[in-house]
């Protein structure tokens, strides 16, 4: 697949009807070309079992063109916040294989996150101390389940350990083919653990996965080749966020690790580079464009506090202008199950209730958010 660069001040079309065509992804034909992107919900049980509510909520959004599930912790101590979901023992597989026949009934294809938490962890929520690069904690405090409190110093992974995590990825992505799903897509952002090797506020080590950017980018490397190798490159993903200082990142200098990172996988085959964040008017986003020869997913730049009227329609159509392949979008999705039929159709759209977002359990803001057809 060859794109054509475009630099930041070439005027940006808004055409939207490519959203609604369908396109190619790995083993997958999809029938449009927006995805629903990856939210945690905090819905699973204490264990990080898929409940039946999942999959209720997964089916209702059947109709975009891709889901990739809420992100699952690859292994214990890679457990981020309460009612996360998991994807690392045999209960995990069965409560998502519910969830994974549910959204086939209804007619729609699902890739995994998976995500290891690094330093946003607490031993309050996996009984485990948090391991890292470097022992920097978290410099805020994250929800455990007797609530806020402040992070722990994280333990630096040894040579051994970060060998063990990667094996632990191509375990989980084994199980998440076990449990229905097309594909796996590796969580390298929004200061995960991951990402935490990347940036270099987080990643202080000497050795051979840290220093210079060849050293920090070599974890992440390392995970997506052995995720790749187990399940298939066609069947892998990666997401990424560039600049994104969530979670306490300073990644310091952007503008050279994911350009060595896309570089070291351009050769890779895999399904897709998700960017986060993405914003067409930077020209980092038209760098990684250019030198990424596979599908590129665009997360675009939404408010945080609302729906934007038109669900992300304008950022949408910008970013295929600019070379995008699919769009992925969050909370438009959330708040509307039935959200391709909305956007091609300009019906108005259900707000989120912000109230019910997370850790507050049941289905009330969850799979109650009415369809056109409820109207």
């Amino acid at each position: 697949m060859t794109h054509t660069p475009r630099t930041p001040d070439t005027p940006v079309a808004t055409d939207t009807s490519r959203l609604f065509e369908p396109a190619g992804l790995g083993t997958l034909t999809l029938p449009n070309r927006l995805v629903m992107a990856p939210m945690t919900r905090n819905r699973a049980t204490a264990d990080g079992v898929p409940q039946p509510m999942m999959a209720t909520y997964y089916a209702q959004r059947a109709s975009a063109g891709l889901i990739i599930a809420e992100a699952a912790t690859p292994n214990a101590v890679g457990q981020t916040y309460p009612h996360i979901t998991a994807i690392h023992d045999d209960a995990h597989v069965a409560g998502w294989r519910r969830v994974t026949d549910a959204v086939a009934a209804a007619g729609g294809r699902m890739f995994l996150q998976l995500q290891h938490g690094g330093r946003v962890g607490h031993p309050d929520t996996s009984g485990l101390t948090p391991v890292a690069p470097s022992p920097v904690p978290l410099p805020e405090t994250l929800h455990t389940p007797g609530g806020r409190k402040d992070a722990v110093v994280p333990r630096e992974m040894t040579t051994e350990e970060i060998r063990s995590t990667v094996a632990d990825f191509a375990a989980a992505a084994r199980r998440a083919l076990d449990a229905g799903f097309a594909g796996v897509e590796v969580h390298s952002a929004n200061g995960y653990l991951l990402h935490q090797f990347l940036g270099r506020n987080t990643n202080r080590r000497t050795d051979a996965y840290g220093g210079p950017v060849t050293g920090r980018i070599r974890f992440v490397v390392e995970v997506v080749r052995a995720v790749a190798d187990a399940i298939g490159p066609e069947r892998t993903g990666l997401r990424v966020s560039p600049g994104n200082t969530v979670n306490g990142m300073d990644e310091g200098d952007t503008g050279s690790i994911y350009p060595a990172l896309v570089d070291a996988l351009a050769d890779s085959g895999l399904a897709y580079l998700h960017l986060g964040y993405a914003d067409p008017d930077q020209p980092l986003f038209h760098e990684l464009r250019a030198a990424w020869p596979g599908t590129l997913i665009a997360n675009p730049v939404l408010p945080r506090d609302a729906v934007p009227a038109d669900g992300g329609l304008r950022e949408a159509g910008r970013l295929l202008a600019a070379g995008a392949d699919l769009i992925a979008l969050g909370r438009p999705f959330l708040a509307n199950p039935d959200l391709v039929e909305r956007l091609r159709t300009g019906a108005p759209l259900n707000p989120v209730r912000e109230a019910y977002l997370m850790y507050v359990g049941g289905e009330t803001g969850y799979t109650d958010y009415p369809a056109l057809a409820d109207a």
